[in-house]
């Protein structure tokens, strides 16, 4: 009689965030997620290969009027703000993770851009304090041992997720380490053109000078207050 053998489950996982650090010799500002993954069911795992979704949940956290103010570009008026999205998707990345039995944990590094085209950039540099809630969601394939010691791989769900407060002060401190004292402004070729040859015109020795020059004819751009 010939034995039929019988194919292990595919392991169950579970994802949790331990913390969110800044990468210290990274070429762009970067973070580095520490991902901690469990197993509770199912046989040892070979490898990970994870998608990783970060995105910004705007209803857990409150926001006073000062901040309204400053997102305003991004949400309206205040009356505006009920229709506000649940989320704001911020980055997407990949990670491989090696094989484990019962636990392990990976950093997952997570590249920050200071390119205020990104809604995301817009969001954390209008907050004042506080923390920015994240949530992480996660996909991909996980690969394990079948009953013959043959690999075998399986799909992730979607319903995979951690979620994370990162201070808001740990991502300002990271774009002041990389770009101290200053913003990153992306303008189409015709406006540089234009403001390059309206601080010529009036001798203005450097770019912020210009571009003083141009608030002090438009009156109620003054700063918002911090």
């Amino acid at each position: 009689m010939s034995r039929v053998s019988s194919e292990p489950p595919v392991p169950e996982l579970t994802f949790a965030v331990q913390d969110i650090e800044p990468v210290a010799h990274a070429v762009v500002p970067t973070l580095a997620l520490g991902l901690r993954i469990q197993r509770s069911a199912g046989g040892a795992v070979r490898a990970l290969a994870l998608r990783i979704d970060v995105r910004v949940v705007l209803g857990r956290r409150a926001h006073d009027p000062a901040t309204r103010e400053r997102l305003a570009e991004l949400f309206g008026t205040p009356e505006q703000w009920r229709s506000a999205p649940r989320a704001l998707p911020w980055l997407a990345t990949t990670a491989n993770v090696p094989a484990f039995e019962a636990e392990t944990t990976v950093a997952v590094p997570l590249p920050c851009t200071y390119d205020f085209d990104v809604t995301a950039t817009k969001y954390f540099h209008g907050l004042a304090d506080g923390v920015i809630p994240l949530e992480i969601l996660l996909g991909g394939s996980v690969f394990y041992a079948g009953a013959d010691d043959r690999l075998r791989t399986a799909r992730l769900a979607w319903d995979r997720e951690a979620t994370f407060d990162l201070p808001v002060r740990a991502w300002k401190d990271l774009m002041q380490r990389y770009f101290p004292g200053t913003v990153w402004v992306r303008l189409r070729q015709e406006s540089f053109d234009r403001l390059w040859a309206y601080r010529a015109r009036r001798a203005l020795p450097t770019w912020e000078d210009a571009l003083d020059a141009l608030l002090r004819e438009c009156p109620e751009s003054s700063p918002w207050t911090r």
